[in-house]
């Protein structure tokens, strides 16, 4: 989904390694690079690549990169990610806005020894993911005639894909769609009194829903599909959520 970053203009890119303590991904389709820029008259920064609990990082390591957006006087974050679909709605090709989430990764960047530069350690996540920006999402999709739906998002620590009974619990815990990152990064963001948007790409049905096994280049192939309309969502978004 780093097409986004192509919208921006007077971009300057910066590799994360070349960035002090940023992560080296490891993961195909997520390019590891800091765009800032313009899109439109919005100055944005674009995180391209996100690193992944599976990878081996700590819950810190993950959420070091929004941290140091919010350090920089970034005060609204919109975290777009994959996942498969679980709920009625939640169709390949279309999108899901957060409207709140499960965190099953087993881990969380506030435990641990607490750094009063991040913000208080105990935090209210009953409305984790900002109304307004939720509101004004949906009406940009409908704008742009977009399949695309509210729900809950279940973060798993992966990498494996689920099995067809997890996801029936999953369903039956009210998740309408599972991915294995963006929590992490909402929790660090909250933390810093960041506004948070989060929208997820839905590119397969989840185990035991759809008629093909899960494997990771089909839902890369997905991806790339949803870019474009999501390219298309995010401009419409930015200059309606600063």
């Amino acid at each position: 989904m780093g097409g986004a970053a192509q919208q921006l203009q007077k971009k300057a890119t910066i590799a994360y390694k070349a960035i002090p303590h940023f992560p080296r991904l490891t993961v195909e389709g997520h390019a590891g690079a800091l765009h800032l820029g313009v899109c439109g008259k919005v100055p944005v920064a674009v995180l391209e690549g996100r690193a992944h609990l599976y990878e081996g990082f700590a819950p810190a390591e993950v959420a070091f990169p929004v941290r140091v957006l919010a350090l920089f006087g970034v005060k609204t974050l919109l975290l777009t990610c994959a996942a498969g679909g679980i709920g009625q709605f939640a169709t390949p090709g279309s999108f899901m806005i957060f409207a709140d989430h499960l965190n099953l990764q087993g881990a969380n960047p506030l435990a641990g020894a607490g750094d009063p530069r991040w913000g208080t350690r105990f935090i209210d996540l009953t409305r984790a993911y900002d109304a307004e920006l939720r509101r004004r999402a949906r009406r940009a999709a409908a704008a742009l005639r977009l399949k695309c739906f509210e729900g809950v998002y279940a973060g798993l620590l992966g990498p494996s894909y689920e099995t067809p009974a997890e996801i029936r619990a999953l369903r039956r815990l009210g998740a309408d769609a599972v991915g294995m990152s963006t929590v992490g990064e909402v929790i660090a963001a909250r933390q810093s009194g960041l506004r948070v948007l989060a929208v997820a790409a839905i590119t397969n049905r989840a185990a035991g829903l759809g008629l093909e096994a899960v494997n990771h280049q089909d839902v890369l192939a997905a991806g790339k599909q949803a870019a474009r309309n999501l390219g298309r969502l995010i401009k419409a978004l930015l200059p309606k959520v600063v």
